[in-house]
């Protein structure tokens, strides 16, 4: 066993007995960890002040050598997410970035920039930035992160690049979208017009001061939630469960 210190968000709590809790954090160093936090639900416990879902903080635990959960010891408050009073659905937002990392990220696998954009993505959610903008973008940076970010630039299967004026159709399984030209037969694909992969693409790369200018048509963005809601229900083999209170 070795003793670690990181940076961590508390993306999952789940009570173990009458005094324990297990925390599932997500960290900058270790991705993914899954840890045991004793005496956690007490009154007076060491962790009443860090252990909040969602909240940032610095964590020391010990490595567990077999299969086990590591053992958690420090945990010191750096930020709690707090959205603005009123804005539910930022909350919500907030508890779909907590979903995601749990589902699409793997025990002990760092991924540093997805730590850190975790983190920006629930600051912006306290701000006045548009929460479905600040989602998109995480579910980019996410997919990007994981090596499945689809491809918007061109037609994935003649490689012409993407007309802002066509119908697209996504493909994803292959992880792209074909052209109206190289589909053969009834696709059943769903449809994604190319100002909307255009506008993607912007997206996956913008930083937070061309996010708060940024202004896309309400139908293009729901059309953009909807093709990101459909990669990463295909990677998960479900639909997330805040979706439902993300997406009308």
């Amino acid at each position: 066993m070795s003793m670690e210190k990181t940076e961590a968000l508390v993306i999952r709590m789940v009570d173990f007995s009458n005094t324990s809790k297990v925390v599932t954090l997500f960290t900058r160093d270790y991705g993914k960890i899954g840890v045991i936090a004793k005496g956690a639900r007490r009154l007076r416990s060491a962790f009443d002040a860090a252990l909040d879902l969602l909240s940032v903080c610095n964590i020391v635990f010990i490595r567990n050598s077999s299969a086990g959960l590591d053992i958690l010891t420090e945990a010191q408050l750096v930020t709690r997410f707090k959205p603005a009073p009123g804005k539910l659905s930022h909350l919500y937002a907030g508890y779909y970035v907590a979903e995601l990392l749990d589902g699409l990220s793997e025990e002990h696998d760092s991924h540093p920039q997805l730590f850190q954009e975790a983190v920006e993505t629930l600051n912006r959610l306290t701000g006045e930035i548009p929460f479905v903008l600040s989602v998109l973008h995480f579910e980019l940076v996410l997919l990007q992160e994981i090596g499945q970010l689809p491809t918007f630039e061109v037609c994935i299967d003649c490689g012409e690049p993407v007309n802002a004026r066509q119908i697209y159709h996504f493909k994803v399984s292959l992880g792209g979208f074909v052209c109206p030209r190289c589909l053969q037969g009834n696709s059943g694909y769903r449809q994604v017009g190319g100002d909307c992969l255009n506008a993607l693409q912007n997206l996956s790369t913008e930083g937070d001061l061309d996010l708060a200018h940024l202004s896309l048509t309400p139908p293009l963005l729901a059309q953009a939630q909807a093709t990101t809601a459909t990669a990463i229900s295909h990677i998960l083999g479900r639909r997330p469960k805040m979706l439902r209170y993300l997406v009308h």
